[in-house]
């Protein structure tokens, strides 16, 4: 694990390993015992430029290349994230504080991503349309955007690189990412490092360790990239978003959640509790799909209470490095500070703690709170971290209409003893995914991944990430002659 950190703490920018040459350095901590894992001088305004003239010179003779050839680079990586699991497993619980489970969790993801990758090299297709001229044929290529700059979030940092990452560069773009400063090598450069041994062409992907603070606007407002893919708040999205609209950029926008679990007055109740403590406490509740609010119908309010506090009371807190703890720390003491200050909100606003966590340096344990007044904003807003909402309601119309009081629309989920009912109830919610009995986070490389209102733009996975990181082109053949009026 050491010599990823030691190795990967470095740009990697037209096919080579350099030191950035900005003003300031980029600390990556353990943040679970704030050991320094590395020191990364950050990139300039330059070298991102440099990254993504890079990227726009090999991506011409990449997207000419037999998708054959293509496919075999994720066929080699796939196989070298499969031989060095461990290693890469004990990098993402030592940079992000992920538990061995939560490691375990994103490592599998990351597998079927890259399977789905090597599939994807193979699938643009092109059209023959019919004209109402007679002897024109409509012929409709699918083809590379180009360049893809891709903006990763810190908590499922390798995944999210990946998923994005992995099918552009599958599709026949060149790509440049940058990773979020606090996980800088999971999320960037060992992303390079396994491509680079995989044998993807030098030049083609770029990684570039910076910041806003270093370089401003720039990696979203150069003229090379056709496509931001970007993960992580609706506040930053939104800026990202402005920008790219001003400079004629598609954005694919995964950001914020604030994901409810619905338990029925039909549903299994044990069941239900095992699905609700999953859904808020997987890494430490640092999901934008994790249920920040868990609704119970008041008819079973008093035993599913009961069960789901005492399962949450049971769940070990402490280093993500001992195979039972279930809640490592959060990424940040500045999360940490957040967490501590909206349980204090919501108790000064009348809730009430069943479970009521300490916060020891970046370890924040687990809160629940019931009794949170009806307009509280904390309801509305996401809470990114382990204290979750228990809000009792009397039937499905109250239920969904408390579901759906938010800015966000990512996911969900209903618990209930009839699937069709289930299904009924999850197509009143204005949210791009909802699961019947079941948790709610959940990722597949085939389904449509993404969000409604403030939770994104644009959709991930399958058929929709071939359209994010493609353009279609028309090109008419005229077989005779046309008849022109003048």
């Amino acid at each position: 694990m050491s010599s990823y950190f030691s190795d990967l703490a470095q740009q990697y920018i037209d096919g080579e390993w350099r030191p950035g040459t900005g003003s300031w350095d980029v600390i990556d901590f353990n943040p679970y015992d704030d050991e320094k894992l590395a020191s990364i001088t950050v990139a300039t305004v330059d070298e991102v430029d440099q990254a993504y003239r890079s990227a726009a010179r090999a991506q011409k003779q990449w997207a000419a290349t037999n998708p054959y050839t293509r496919r075999a680079v994720f066929e080699r990586a796939l196989g070298l994230i499969e031989e060095r699991e461990p290693e890469i497993a004990d990098l993402i619980v030592a940079e992000l504080g992920g538990t061995r489970v939560k490691a375990g969790f994103e490592l599998h993801l990351v597998k079927e991503f890259l399977r789905e990758s090597a599939h994807l090299a193979l699938r643009p297709e092109g059209r023959i349309l019919p004209s109402p001229a007679d002897g024109k044929e409509n012929r409709v290529y699918r083809v590379p955007v180009g360049v893809v700059g891709v903006i990763s979030s810190f908590n499922f940092p390798l995944l999210l690189s990946v998923k994005s990452v992995a099918p552009a560069l599958a599709l026949g773009n060149g790509v440049v990412l940058k990773p979020h400063q606090h996980t800088p090598i999971a999320g960037g450069t060992l992303v390079a490092k396994i491509f680079e041994e995989a044998g993807l062409p030098g030049g083609l992907l770029n990684v570039v360790v910076t910041d806003i603070a270093e370089i401003g606007d720039a990696f979203i407002e150069h003229p090379v990239p056709k496509v931001i893919s970007f993960t992580g708040s609706d506040r930053v999205g939104r800026h990202v978003a402005t920008v790219c609209a001003a400079h004629f950029k598609r954005s694919v926008l995964e950001l914020g959640g604030n994901s409810a679990l619905v338990v029925l007055d039909d549903a299994d109740v044990d069941y239900a509790v095992d699905a609700a403590v999953f859904s808020r406490f997987v890494h430490q509740g640092q999901v934008c799909m994790a249920a920040n609010r868990v609704l119970v119908d008041r008819a079973i309010a008093e035993e599913f209470t009961e069960k789901f506090v005492a399962r949450v009371r049971s769940l070990r807190t402490g280093d993500p490095r001992d195979p039972r703890t279930v809640i490592g720390p959060v990424i940040s003491s500045t999360q940490a500070n957040a967490l501590a200050g909206t349980v204090e909100q919501a108790l000064a606003e009348g809730a009430t703690a069943l479970v009521r966590g300490a916060v020891r340096g970046n370890l924040v344990e687990p809160t629940v709170l019931t009794g949170l007044p009806a307009g509280s904003a904390l309801l509305r807003q996401e809470v990114f971290g382990p204290v979750v909402f228990l809000v009792p309601f009397d039937g499905e119309a109250e239920a969904a209409r408390i579901v759906n009081d938010t800015p966000y629309g990512l996911s969900g989920a209903v618990h209930t003893g009839d699937v069709e009912r289930g299904v009924a109830f999850a197509r009143r919610i204005d949210t791009g995914m909802f699961h019947v009995n079941d948790g709610t986070v959940h990722d597949e490389p085939l389904v449509p991944f993404g969000g409604e209102k403030h939770s994104g733009i644009g959709r991930l996975n399958g058929e929709s990430t071939l359209e994010a990181f493609t353009t279609v082109k028309w090109i008419s053949v005229q077989h005779g002659r046309s008849n022109f009026p003048f």
